[in-house]
């Protein structure tokens, strides 16, 4: 069953370089195809490629609404990345709140250098399951690799959202979206990734 609010509030998470607002758009122009008013803001913790980046996106069956979330105020939160998942939980989180997250990490530049630690899988995933009220785990990034193509993680985690049937789209309506965005040799790597991600029934 899809979450319900007026405005729906989602955000998406992730790291420079995932895809991120390539799927922020996908998905609001999704939803605005089925009719519903979408306003989406983009946040860019450092602009290069590895700093983090989320967006957010407001759905509503009445009105337009501004794109920023009040913070506690999050009703489901698709994550690219399990820290930065995390870091929107700790935000944007409350009770009520549903999280489908990528469980594959992107070290940062001072885990790398072992100047800070990053928290384990188990610890991310305690912790996520910890703040929300359902927790959904996708090792996307795996699925990718087996598929050849690490670019397709963010189209993977599309699916498993759609697959986890917590928004009101379905995979048709994001077929359709991504035909206006994909040149067509790109058509069949992108389909079998959302496939692959809606069989993960997230």
């Amino acid at each position: 069953m899809a979450i319900s609010g007026d405005p729906l509030n989602l955000i998406i998470c992730g790291v420079g370089g995932q895809g991120n607002i390539l799927i922020s758009g996908l998905i609001g122009n999704a939803l605005m195809k089925k009719g519903y008013h979408v306003t989406i803001g983009e946040t860019f913790g450092a602009s290069q490629r590895g700093g983090a980046v989320f967006s957010t996106l407001r759905m509503s069956t009445k009105k337009s609404y501004g794109p920023l979330i009040p913070q506690g105020k999050a009703h489901l939160i698709l994550g690219l990345e399990p820290l930065e998942t995390l870091r929107m939980l700790q935000r944007y989180g409350n009770p009520g709140v549903v999280c489908v997250t990528n469980t594959h990490p992107v070290l940062t530049i001072g885990a790398l250098s072992q100047k800070e630690k990053y928290p384990s899988c188990n610890e991310l995933k305690g912790a996520i399951e910890k703040l929300s009220k359902l927790a959904c785990f996708v090792d996307a990034t795996s699925i990718a690799l087996k598929l050849g193509a690490p670019i397709v993680v963010n189209i993977i985690m599309v699916g498993a959202l759609i697959g986890s049937g917590q928004l009101a789209l379905e995979r048709v309506d994001v077929e359709n979206e991504m035909r206006n965005i994909f040149p067509p040799e790109r058509m069949k790597l992108n389909l079998r990734a959302l496939e692959m991600g809606i069989g993960r029934k997230a």
